[in-house]
């Protein structure tokens, strides 16, 4: 049994954590949130010490080392801006750190963080949970084996997950904190896309607004259509008829990839692979925050 720490436990993300965690037999000893909204603990962690306040969990992590309970993983569900900060935090602490998406905004966050690992021998973990989509996994599989090896893929890529008014006012709506669109919502789908189909060779930006974006990604197994946004409006009008809010559509030649269903475990999944030593590196992460980087900053 592994001990755990979590920063973020009033977040949207924070219950598969805290599902992930119990799930896979470890426990989690403390917990740190500026909101006290962290009722769900109860229905994982009752026995968990929370903290409001950033000092006092430095403090009681510190004290509990000193006693002889070592923090082994420090979960980091908190805003995008702050994951470099926390896990350096965890790293400091001797803990190795399992971050949500996006790992940090720059690329150079991930170079410095690379020489945190070095300096403190840590091991800083990404969530990139498309990876182990068994749908993804089998795309990817199809295109490594498909010849010609050289073929290039048309691929297209819609993802709209409609949000309200709340959105632009919170630290989601301010690119300087949360990235904007393309990295907020669609890093993982970036990741999977290079994991997939290869290397970035050219990304063309069309469109760049506080609530949507969209381009063209040369890469080299593909050239993918992409289209990302928080707007209602755009959701397809059969799809609102039904009631629902989200849109997610992955074609590849005019074929519909499905991958609507299978997400429910697969923080667990990645914790298991973490706990086993092969959780996703500040290298697997580093592709998917270089073009998200490129593309929040692309002149139009």
């Amino acid at each position: 049994m592994k001990n755990f720490a979590l920063i973020g436990a009033a977040g949207y993300i924070a219950p598969r954590h805290l599902k992930a965690i119990r799930d896979t037999g470890n426990r989690l000893v403390a917990a740190l949130d500026k909101h006290d909204n962290v009722g769900i603990l109860d229905s994982y962690f009752p026995e968990c010490d929370f903290f409001t306040e950033f000092e006092r969990f430095d403090r009681h992590l510190d004290k509990l080392k000193r006693q002889g309970t070592k923090i082994d993983y420090v979960s980091i569900c908190t805003p995008n801006y702050l994951h470099d900060s926390h896990i350096r935090f965890a790293l400091r602490h001797g803990a190795d750190a399992i971050c949500e998406k996006p790992l940090v905004l720059n690329p150079w966050n991930v170079d410095a963080l690379a020489q945190f690992e070095l300096e403190t021998g840590r091991s800083v973990n990404t969530i990139l949970q498309l990876r182990l989509h068994p749908s993804i996994m089998a795309l990817r599989d199809r295109v490594l084996n498909e010849r010609p090896i050289d073929k290039v893929y048309y691929v297209e890529l819609t993802y709209i997950t409609s949000r309200g008014h709340w959105y632009n006012i919170s630290w989601k709506g301010d690119t300087t904190k949360s990235g904007g669109v393309a990295t907020n919502i669609g890093i993982h789908f970036f990741d999977m896309l290079i994991w997939v189909f290869g290397a970035v060779k050219l990304s063309e930006v069309n469109d760049l607004s506080a609530n949507s974006a969209s381009g063209v990604l040369h890469l080299e197994r593909a050239n993918v259509r992409w289209f990302l946004s928080i707007n209602y409006e755009d959701i397809p009008d059969e799809v609102r008829l039904a009631g629902k809010r989200t849109f997610r559509t992955l074609k590849m030649e005019g074929e519909e990839i499905e991958f609507s269903d299978g997400f429910t475990d697969l923080h667990t999944k990645s914790y298991e692979e973490i706990l086993k030593g092969n959780g996703f590196s500040l290298l697997d992460a580093r592709p998917s925050v270089e073009l998200a980087h490129r593309i929040r900053t692309a002149i139009k």
